[in-house]
């Protein structure tokens, strides 16, 4: 079988120093570019993160300090990066709350301004999640009947993903759409607005908040109450992203 696709698909995936996309960097990055007459285009480049790798993450991704010491950082790659992927919809494993997020952050902390908002992000994990509640190697083992021996390689995550989406395309006929649109739409828990999930739609669409006192609680209408706590999230720990998608609404909402 192959995926019906009005354009590029890109399963991807990224090793990082650590999980907090605000403070982590990536080390590497594997894309498989599925196009719509099925060829695949393969590239993956290690990036010298400009701060020390922990060892609990070496020891997931087997890349250290050393190993990445020559590269180039992600800001000598970004725009060439950006060039490879803005055509493209994304597909990866558990990329909606990870992977998705860290790259976009990375980018906007390197002076690119992307817009995701046009990409269809499927999650191969979530699909996987609704219908059979496994890892990624188990993922692999059960559709695919192989074992991942490389696992945590970026490259090898990648394409194991690309696989067992089109195993359970195969393998779900009735309950999947071979449509990037269809995929996106099933493979999501909830709508959000940015990337993080700090801010998601409700049942009629509106951006309202999806975290801490006003979780629920529209955004502009808070803005409105309480301007100090769109100060407060400028000023706090949140993705740049995320501040974008505030600022927006704030200035819509005026």
């Amino acid at each position: 079988m192959n995926l019906n696709l009005k354009r590029p698909l890109i399963f991807f995936d990224l090793e990082t120093t650590g999980i907090d996309i605000s403070k982590d960097r990536i080390v590497e990055i594997s894309m498989v570019k599925v196009m719509p007459d099925g060829e695949r285009i393969v590239k993956t480049r290690r990036i010298n993160p400009g701060m020390h790798i922990p060892a609990e993450a070496t020891a997931i991704h087997g890349i250290s300090d050393e190993d990445v010491k020559d590269e180039p950082t992600f800001t000598q790659i970004a725009r060439s990066l950006y060039q490879f992927i803005e055509d493209a919809d994304l597909a990866g494993f558990n990329s909606n709350r990870f992977d998705v997020p860290m790259l976009v952050e990375e980018f906007m902390r390197n002076g690119v301004d992307v817009d995701f908002s046009d990409k269809k992000c499927v999650d191969v994990q979530n699909i996987f999640h609704k219908l059979e509640q496994r890892t990624l190697e188990a993922a692999y083992k059960f559709y695919c009947d192989k074992d991942l021996s490389d696992a945590h390689s970026a490259e090898a995550d990648a394409s194991a993903t690309h696989e067992v989406l089109m195993s359970q395309l195969d393998r779900y006929p009735d309950q999947l759409t071979n449509d990037v649109e269809a995929l996106a739409e099933f493979s999501t828990h909830y709508k959000s607005a940015d990337f993080a999930g700090r801010i998601q739609y409700n049942e009629k669409g509106v951006e309202v908040f999806g975290f801490g006192k006003y979780k629920g609680v529209p955004v502009a209408e808070v803005f409105r109450k309480e301007p100090s706590y769109y100060t407060w999230m400028m000023n706090g720990d949140f993705p740049l992203y995320t501040k974008k998608i505030i600022t927006k609404i704030r200035v819509d909402g005026k």
